[in-house]
């Protein structure tokens, strides 16, 4: 088995999942271009979307998104009914078929999506109590260098751009990285092995670091 890569052994030790079920499976073909087609419509629809709350309210873009939808079922609804009334069939509502569709939760799925929610919120709360009550100096200190830096994007670019330029980003990175996997591999086993001999003369600095490794 070939040894993981640099980005992938990364990924791997932050927690993102692979794709192991289908969900993720999708959503991984989905990032990387598998069906150009649906990966084009889902990246043009949010792009498109996002761009138009980042001119327009919420409110404003929801509600045109809403009349939209109704002006297209309306119209195709009263478009069948005039055709049926013509040809003087009996074809019926023309969405019956989904209004027939079973699209009850029921209480098992219900808990079942509540407890998978609960599994990575109580994950998410230990993980913010051992940053804030400092558990870890260097966990600690690189949680405040990045919410430090955070304060400068703020101060340039809003939540809606941050979300464009993020869709951009996950939509264009992945492939990228397929494609010119070993040279990123490279570049970034350099920019690791820096970024650890730097935190472990940090380390070494600091109070209390240094007896805690020597215990």
């Amino acid at each position: 088995m070939a040894p993981a890569s640099p980005l992938e052994g990364e990924a791997a030790s932050l927690g993102v999942p692979t794709p192991s079920t289908p969900v993720l499976a999708e959503v991984h073909d989905l990032i990387f271009w598998r069906d150009v087609k649906k990966t084009g419509l889902v990246f043009g629809t949010t792009l498109i979307m996002l761009l138009s709350l980042a001119a327009f309210s919420v409110i404003s873009v929801a509600s045109y998104l809403i009349l939209a939808l109704l002006s297209v079922t309306i119209s195709f609804r009263v478009y069948k009914s005039v055709i049926q009334a013509v040809q003087k069939s009996e074809e019926g509502h023309p969405f019956k078929a989904y209004l027939d569709v079973d699209i009850a939760l029921s209480s098992e799925a219900f808990h079942n999506y509540v407890n998978a929610a609960m599994v990575h919120v109580n994950k998410a709360l230990k993980l913010i109590i051992r940053l804030f009550l400092v558990e870890d100096l260097v966990d600690s200190l690189k949680l405040a260098v990045f919410m430090w830096l955070m304060t400068y994007v703020g101060a340039v670019f809003n939540g809606i751009t941050l979300l464009i330029l993020a869709e951009l980003l996950v939509f264009s990175v992945p492939i990228v990285y397929e494609k010119y996997k070993t040279q990123i591999d490279h570049y970034v086993g350099i920019a690791r092995d820096q970024t650890k001999a730097v935190v472990a003369k940090i380390q070494a600095k600091l109070p209390g670091i240094a007896k805690k490794k020597a215990e």
